[in-house]
């Protein structure tokens, strides 16, 4: 119920934040940014939207393989996009995505619990590692060239950027040292905990094939989250350089750091601070940033209906089973 509460709480305020900046800027001025996007337009927006999806599954299939997991490309991809939808629109059950993936490798290929929680910890590894390069780069531009962000913006997302990157920092540490992360807060040896740490420790030796394999996988996933700002913009009729494209980049991904379901109010906030400081215009941000949302949401509404369908064959199961179960305490099986 609490998480419920958490959940409304977080949308109406990213609700609140997005009427607040649709009414500033004006329908008028947000219609005339869009006059210059058609159809085709999207549908490339689209498509590339659905590549970083399935490169974002590619890298999790390849540190599957490297813990010695062989999932097909169409069941991987299925798992990942459902993860990815209640990451989207949930955000507020943190780790949800996550251990759904999770559960569907043990449910749907009998992947022991270390293995597959392991698995889609290294991939949130991975992808907030980049991530934080991304915010660090950018914001060095930004702050060199373009001075600050409003103190009630920095207090916000500076807090958010300072927890993942003092939780990153931590663990890297830990690794380099080959020290146990869960022993310093769980003083239990034989708890599962220090199971799924070890796989992801063995994951980060850096000495095997597979490992920089999907770390390389993980460096083109950023590239075309990159491209897809820089074709973007180009769409909306608007020049911008390689510095200035890594900035609105670094926003989208500090915008995800709060969990308001589809980053509604929290982006507009960033990008309309972006896009006026580096001359772009307040209406494009707020043109680019429902693009953005729009295409992710027709990507979550995929991964949902797979969802739902998954669910369908888990109740089927857990009621055949129940149904077994109930017979041969009755002595009615066969």
């Amino acid at each position: 119920m609490k998480k419920f509460l958490l959940f409304l709480a977080s949308f109406f305020v990213g609700l609140g934040i997005f009427v607040f900046i649709l009414k500033t800027v004006g329908w008028q001025n947000i219609t005339a940014a869009f006059l210059v996007f058609d159809v085709w337009k999207g549908i490339i927006i689209l498509g590339l939207t659905l590549l970083i999806m399935v490169t974002g599954s590619w890298r999790w299939k390849k540190i599957l393989e490297e813990r010695g997991v062989d999932v097909s490309n169409k069941e991987i991809f299925g798992a990942y996009l459902c993860g990815f939808a209640l990451m989207f629109l949930v955000p507020i059950f943190v780790w949800g995505g996550e251990l759904f993936r999770a559960y569907f490798l043990k449910e749907k290929k009998g992947v022991v619990w270390s293995k597959s929680i392991a698995s889609v910890v290294i991939d949130r590894i991975l992808e907030w590692t980049l991530s934080l390069i991304v915010i660090f780069t950018g914001g060095i531009f930004f702050f060199s060239s373009l001075g600050s962000l409003p103190l009630k913006l920095t207090i916000v997302f500076g807090a958010a950027f300072l927890f993942f990157l003092g939780g990153i920092s931590f663990f890297y540490f830990k690794c380099i040292k080959k020290e146990s992360l869960v022993g310093f807060f769980i003083k239990n040896d034989k708890n599962q905990l220090h199971e799924i740490e070890a796989e992801v420790f063995d994951f980060f030796k850096f000495n095997k094939k597979k490992t920089w394999e999907a770390i390389g996988i993980a460096v083109l996933w950023a590239a075309l989250m990159y491209l897809r700002v820089v074709l973007l913009i180009f769409f909306l009729g608007k020049k911008i350089g390689a510095a200035s494209a890594l900035i609105i980049l670094g926003f989208i991904y500090l915008a995800k750091m709060i969990p308001i379901p589809t980053s509604l109010g929290s982006h507009e906030a960033l990008q309309s601070f972006a896009f006026g400081s580096l001359g772009l215009g307040i209406s494009t941000a707020t043109a680019f940033t429902m693009i953005i949302r729009g295409v992710e949401l027709l990507a979550a509404l995929i991964g949902f209906t797979i969802l739902f369908r998954y669910s369908l064959i888990l109740l089927k199961k857990i009621f055949f089973n129940k149904v077994e179960k109930i017979e041969e305490e009755n002595g009615l099986a066969e």
